[in-house]
This record gives C-alpha cells, sequence and structure tokens, in this order.
C-alpha cells in the first residue's frame, strides 16, 4: 500500500513540475526560467524539486521525451502500410498547440530538436524497411532517408506552429506527402 502511494506523489510532483514549466514557456523564453520560478509556480519544496530533477534541463528533457511520445502515437497507429502517413501527427499537434508552441519557445530547445529528429528517424525507418522489397537494394541508404525525413517533417511542424497554424493538419499532411513522396520513391526504387 506504502509504495502505490508514494508512486502516485512521485507522479503527482512530476506533474506539478512539468505544469509548472510549461506554464512558465508560454510567458517568458526558457532561459529566463528559473528553478525557482518552477518551484514557485509547483508550489513544492526546492529539495523536492531535487529529488526528482537534477536541473531544469533535465526536467526539460523529461517534459520533452513524454511529448514525443505523445507525438509519435498518432504515426505508430497509422501503421506499417503507410510510411509516410502524417496526418494524425498534425492534428494531435493542433489539438496540442499550447504545449508544442511553449515547447518551441526560447533559446535551448535546438538540443530538443536534434532528439526529436532522432526520434522521429527512427520510426520512419522501421515504416520504410518494411515497404523495402528483402530482394531489393534503396537508392539511397534508408537510414539517411530517415534523417532526411525526420527534419523535413519538424520544419514543417515548426513553421506550421510559427505560421499559427494558417492550413489545416489535412493540407499540411498533404503538403509533406508532396514533398516527401518523390524523394522516397527515388531512394526505395518503389512506389508507395
Amino acid at each position: 500500500m506504502r509504495t502505490n502511494a508514494s508512486d502516485r506523489r512521485t507522479q503527482r510532483t512530476r506533474q506539478l513540475l512539468s505544469e509548472a514549466l510549461l506554464a512558465l514557456l508560454a510567458e517568458r523564453p526558457y532561459d529566463a526560467i528559473t528553478v525557482q520560478a518552477i518551484i514557485e509556480r509547483a508550489n513544492v519544496g526546492r529539495s523536492t524539486f531535487y529529488a526528482h530533477y537534477q536541473d531544469k534541463e533535465d526536467l526539460l528533457v523529461s517534459e520533452f521525451e513524454r511529448v514525443l511520445d505523445m507525438l509519435l502515437q498518432p504515426i505508430s497507429r497509422a501503421g506499417h502500410d503507410s510510411a509516410l502517413s502524417t496526418h494524425e501527427l498534425f492534428r494531435h499537434v493542433q489539438s496540442h498547440y499550447p504545449l508544442y508552441k511553449a515547447l518551441l519557445w526560447g533559446k535551448g530547445i535546438e538540443s530538443l530538436f536534434k532528439k526529436g529528429q532522432a526520434y522521429l528517424s527512427r520510426n520512419f525507418e522501421e515504416r520504410l524497411a518494411a515497404l523495402l522489397p528483402e530482394d531489393r537494394q534503396p537508392a539511397v541508404p534508408i537510414s539517411m532517408l530517415s534523417i532526411f525525413l525526420a527534419g523535413a517533417l519538424l520544419a514543417l511542424l515548426k513553421w506550421w506552429l510559427d505560421s499559427k497554424m494558417p492550413y489545416s493538419p489535412e493540407r499540411m499532411d498533404a503538403v509533406f506527402q508532396q514533398l516527401a513522396q518523390p524523394s522516397v520513391e527515388a531512394a526505395l526504387g518503389t512506389t508507395i
């Protein structure tokens, strides 16, 4: 019984700290946020913060990893038969606009983009490998193609958020498909 209560307390504390960071990110750049501001917003003590995280960067990276998991769920649900499907991803980002906008604002976010690109790249690589016939070698290594696609997708997502989402998720998916599909087909030597 004690372990469950402790686990719930840990989850609640982490949630409070995460929500405090995201709220502060919506108000000011990351560099202007201090651990003191986070703990004041979360209404937790300094020792409690450091019991869970090394510093504000650790909290940010932890939150970003959680967001990346949320971000990839729509892609994963699409299945391996649609390697470039991003419609659900754009819908998800649209429905969580304040969260993603907060994560994109401020300096220090560039390292998170690298992590996001690696995460998305692995996902694309699995999907593309499933499309490639076993007896065929791609013209471009799948790992390179996956990095290209992940970078392009992140650039489109960032532009879309920065521009306050002027197009629907469906339109953004169509644009990504139009830009990415010829590259994928040329690299794999097959129609997708």
